[in-house]
């Protein structure tokens, strides 16, 4: 009967031990549909619980204004966050003591830690290992073993290969914090390529204005700035001038017809051309006239008759 007694203990510790290991190896593969629990009793009871009862319920009044949850991301874009502070709960077999439990949660001292290892080594400034690509502003995740990758990457590599493995070092049951670092690397380099281009542009403009005002020492580039210098000084000069040609044109046909009607006005009232003797007679009278003046001027009254004579 002992003998018997011996046999059944080892057999049913036997038992619960292949229990455990298999429940261990299903939970760690994440196959929840496969779990050791009977789903259909767990439906049972929770389609038995008790209802609420009417006198317990609370009335609700429809204000018209939505809810805000409380993300906290939202709340906050630049802080750090656990994405899984609670530990997942033990397994049998954990329980037995044939594995060992999953590591506590990381304190705040301890996230430091791990953070400044990944800083020391770089990942931020690393593309991601998953898709290598940067990470921008795209949301980041600090894992427990201190490897950094894109949090939509890690969530795809985990459905992948239905494990919670770093895809690194391959370490189990890891902790994942939601960091910042590669946001504000990209912003401080895009902030950095911004202020270079404004530097270069202005640096260039500056550089083109002393072009145009201080005469380069090389005498190729000395001759070509006076060249330029000179045909910009024409030019200007060129635009300062009125050359409307048809304007000009018109002034003189203009000109032209008021000495034409001058002429005619003038041949009009003669008449006839002056003869000698009307000469003479406009002669003595001019000289006369000179003389009453002055009768010193009358030898060049008369010289200037017979040129006007002649």
């Amino acid at each position: 009967m002992l003998k018997n007694k011996g046999r059944s203990s080892k057999r049913d510790t036997l038992a619960v031990t292949a229990v455990a290991l298999q429940d261990h190896i299903l939970q760690d593969l994440q196959l929840r549909n496969l779990s050791v629990a009977d789903r259909s009793k767990t439906k049972v009871q929770k389609e038995n619980q008790p209802k609420c009862v009417k006198g317990s319920a609370r009335a609700l009044t429809d204000t018209g204004l939505k809810r805000l949850t409380r993300d906290p991301a939202a709340e906050d874009p630049e802080r750090e966050y656990v994405l899984d502070p609670k530990p997942p709960p033990l397994t049998l077999a954990q329980k037995l003591g044939l594995f060992e439990p999953p590591p506590l949660p990381l304190s705040s001292n301890e996230w430091e830690k791990v953070k400044q290892r990944s800083i020391v080594q770089g990942d931020s400034m690393q593309p991601c290992p998953i898709c290598k690509e940067e990470f921008e502003l795209r949301p980041q995740v600090l894992l427990s073993c201190s490897h950094v990758f894109h949090r939509a990457c890690l969530q795809a590599f985990e459905k992948f290969t239905n494990k919670k493995t770093c895809p690194l070092c391959r370490k189990n049951q890891y902790q994942t914090r939601v960091i910042h670092d590669g946001a504000r690397l990209f912003k401080i380099k895009c902030a950095t390529r911004i202020q270079a281009a404004w530097r270069g542009h202005v640096v260039r403009k500056w550089y083109r204005e002393l072009r145009k005002t201080v005469p380069p020492t090389d005498a190729k580039l000395r001759r070509r700035f006076f060249e330029e210098k000179f045909t910009e000084i024409s030019h200007r000069m060129l635009c300062s001038y009125h050359t409307d040609i048809d304007e000009l044109f018109s002034e003189i046909d203009h000109c032209l017809a008021m000495n034409r009607s001058v002429l005619q006005q003038l041949e009009e009232r003669c008449g006839h051309e002056l003869t000698e003797d009307d000469w003479e007679r406009i002669q003595t009278q001019k000289e006369a006239a000179l003389f009453l003046e002055d009768p010193c001027l009358l030898v060049y009254s008369s010289d200037l008759g017979c040129v006007l004579r002649g």
